[in-house]
């Protein structure tokens, strides 16, 4: 479905506050990732904050600012995904659950955001209305929060409505998800994996973008785990179990044995191993 080759991103800044454009640096945000993503499938990438995870996300999408330098190659469904073929399908066969609550309209009512993400996708404005209802009854916001604006709602409800803006895009084959269980109390959270999980069972390509390892890997087939912009292992799910020995990356083991169900055991990571993966 979609193919990453060695894609490097750079974005700017200034070293010594705010000095000419002219001398301004620039930091490596994706260093040489190349992976691929199959159909009917949920595969998650994981890190830390500032692993480059959100800024993958943009990319595949085409929404990285102007200044950002982007190297290297896209490919969905064997044909390079250009700028161009980025903005015909955004919204359409691509499909993003932005991290940010902000990427709701704050001076339009939910179901009217909704209907026009379906409308986006292609539906007619009537049907588009009765998909919106539909998508948010689903994930359990009653008349009430479907007729509200964004700051009448809690960070967990809103993010529900961003979950369902992606949910009434039915054409799309490629749906990336990018923290969409922040704030969300456990059943929910359940709701909002299980239906990514729904999407891949129907042979679409569902990218989840977290931290959290643990509420990742029930729904998973593949995990990626990245670390500075680089891209240290991709396994299956079921590689992380036990004491992490069918993972390749220390990086990696250390990071599955840190979890509260394994104790919070700690591993010594050489500083030969360090060095590797981060290099």
């Amino acid at each position: 479905m979609l193919t990453i080759d060695r894609l490097t991103l750079q974005l700017p800044y200034y070293a010594d506050g705010y000095t000419a454009w002219w001398k301004r640096r620039w930091a490596t945000c994706l260093d040489a990732f190349s992976l691929t993503f199959s159909p009917g499938e949920v595969h998650a990438v994981v890190g830390a904050s500032g692993a480059g995870k959100s800024l993958l996300a943009y990319a595949i999408m085409g929404l990285l600012p102007t200044p950002a330098r982007l190297n290297g190659q896209l490919y969905y469904q064997g044909k390079p995904l250009d700028a161009s073929r980025q903005r015909r399908l955004r919204g359409r066969e691509l499909a993003l659950i932005p991290q940010s609550l902000s990427a709701l309209d704050p001076l339009v009512r939910t179901q009217r955001q909704v209907a026009w993400a379906a409308q986006r996708a292609g539906q007619p404005s009537a049907h588009a209305w009765h998909a919106s209802q539909q998508a948010l009854t689903h994930y359990q916001l009653d008349a009430r929060a479907q007729q509200a604006y964004a700051h009448e709602l809690s960070g967990g409800m809103a993010r529900r409505v961003l979950t369902a803006m992606a949910h009434v895009v039915s054409q799309a084959r490629l749906v990336i998800a990018d923290e969409p269980s922040v704030g969300l109390d456990p059943h929910q959270r359940q709701r909002v994996l299980g239906a990514l999980r729904e999407l891949a069972d129907q042979g679409k390509t569902v990218i989840l973008i977290t931290h959290d390892l643990r509420h990742a890997l029930p729904i998973a087939d593949h995990v990626t785990i990245m670390r500075g912009g680089k891209l240290i292992e991709t396994a299956p799910s079921s590689a992380f179990q036990g004491s992490g020995a069918a993972l390749t990356s220390a990086y990696s083991q250390a990071l599955w044995l840190a979890l509260p169900d394994n104790a919070f055991a700690t591993t010594t990571i050489s500083r030969r191993e360090q060095e590797t993966n981060v290099a």
